[in-house]
């Protein structure tokens, strides 16, 4: 009896959706009940404190609260535990969104996957971890996501340079690490970078080495150009670079005995022409570039388990920031690619673009309040001038005044001098 194909392709969804794992998950929906799933580090006393919050905007009042970086130039330690696991013959994707609110100029917004073992009370920037992973920036210099994975204990940086988001809106990061050694970054359910661990990565010493016993053979000509044999240097050419002044002459009140022998200053010579050189030819025993041949490194030893971890335990948040107000949410650790991407969908997919539309809507209002108050400060500015200009033309009124009743006061006088009432 053969199935219907739409039913065969539920039975194969429901089988992917058991296969797949969610070892952790971490969205903060019920209001304080995270202090009892978190732990803080007391390893430092001064360690920053976490508030749960949305933000000052956000796409849902409640699904968008995250923790919160809350005081400024500190540092930040907090780890969440959940059953160990191995990540061997599968897939492994670390994914959470972060929001910049608060413009950061310098700090971290990253994540640490450790071992089981981890003493979470004791946590601290040197903890050995199994992976980091999450955008870090500082000035216009950094502005990069870090993929550092741990290898025989030594922490490895991806030689790859990744740009981070460094807007304030909410961002998903997702970090895939699969079992044929390959890994996928991805910002915002889009790839931004992918490769291989032994590629991208300095973890193995290199496949091939220079030859320690090859040498370039000594009649090997690597110059492509040459002096051409034939060109000589016109006898014209040998003038020097500089020359005595011909105008100056000896100062009059020159005393050799006091001041030496007298010579003139020199000058630049008008006449010089540089320092010659022959003309370059092709060079006819040119045999190219010498490449070093290269040898299979003794030292190098392909190794099918890089990717890896034993027994993935805590997740943990451990970073420095100079200016607070970062949020963190949305944590997911799985074994399903297509689960996370989905998972993504449905919180940060579902929130960012009413999200966006309450922060414009904010800095609309507040580049109206502000346009109010620069129109309020010019209006107040001219009146000030108003006041002061018919204060001006009051003093000059009053001045009139002043001068038109001394003149009413004065009597007429005839020539004599005296007034014509006296006469």
């Amino acid at each position: 009896m053969k199935l219907p194909v739409a039913i065969l392709a539920i039975f194969a969804s429901i089988a992917v959706t058991i296969d797949a794992t969610a070892y952790f998950k971490e969205q903060f929906l019920d209001g304080d009940g995270w202090k009892s799933r978190w732990a803080e580090s007391k390893h430092k006393s001064d360690y920053g404190q976490w508030k749960l919050t949305a933000g000052k905007f956000y796409g849902d009042a409640e699904a968008d609260k995250g923790l919160q970086t809350s005081q400024d130039a500190r540092f930040y330690a907090l780890s969440a535990r959940f059953d160990p696991f191995s990540n061997e013959g599968k897939p492994l994707v670390i994914q959470f969104t972060i929001k910049h609110e608060q413009k950061i100029d310098c700090g971290g917004g990253y994540v640490k996957v450790f071992p089981s073992d981890l003493d979470q009370s004791d946590m601290h920037g040197d903890s050995q971890y199994y992976i980091m992973f999450g955008p870090d920036i500082c000035g216009y210099s950094t502005k990069k996501v870090h993929v550092i994975f741990n290898y025989k204990g030594q922490n490895h940086l991806i030689k790859k340079d990744i740009k981070c988001k460094d807007d304030e809106l909410t961002n998903l990061y997702t970090l895939i690490l699969n079992p044929d050694q390959t890994y996928e970054v991805k910002i915002n359910n889009e790839k931004v970078e992918s490769g291989s661990l032994e590629e991208d990565w300095d973890m193995l010493p290199p496949k091939t080495i220079k030859d320690p016993e090859a040498k370039k053979p000594s009649d090997w000509d690597d110059r492509a150009k040459i002096d051409d044999p034939s060109d000589i240097k016109p006898e014209e050419w040998e003038k020097p670079e500089s020359i005595p002044d011909p105008d100056a002459k000896k100062p009059d009140d020159w005393d050799e005995d006091m001041d030496g022998e007298w010579e003139p200053p020199m000058i630049t010579n008008p006449e010089y022409k540089g320092e010659w050189k022959p003309k370059q030819i092709d060079n006819p025993d040119y045999k190219g570039a010498w490449v070093h041949p290269e040898i299979d490194n003794p030292e190098y030893t392909q190794d099918a388990t890089m990717y890896k971890f034993d027994s993935i335990g805590v997740l943990g948040l451990d970073l420095w920031q100079v200016k607070s107000g970062t949020i963190f949410d949305n944590f997911l650790i799985a074994d399903d690619v297509k689960e996370a991407e989905e998972f993504g969908k449905e919180t940060w997919g579902v929130t960012k673009e009413p999200e966006k539309k309450m922060k414009d809507e904010q800095e609309d209002v507040e580049r109206k309040l502000r346009e109010e108050e620069e129109k309020s400060k010019k209006k107040d500015t001219d009146v000030d001038e108003e006041d002061e200009e018919d204060g001006e033309d009051e003093e000059e009124e009053e001045e009139q005044d002043e001068e038109t009743d001394e003149d009413a006061g004065t009597e007429e006088e005839d020539d004599s001098g005296k007034p014509k009432d006296e006469l």
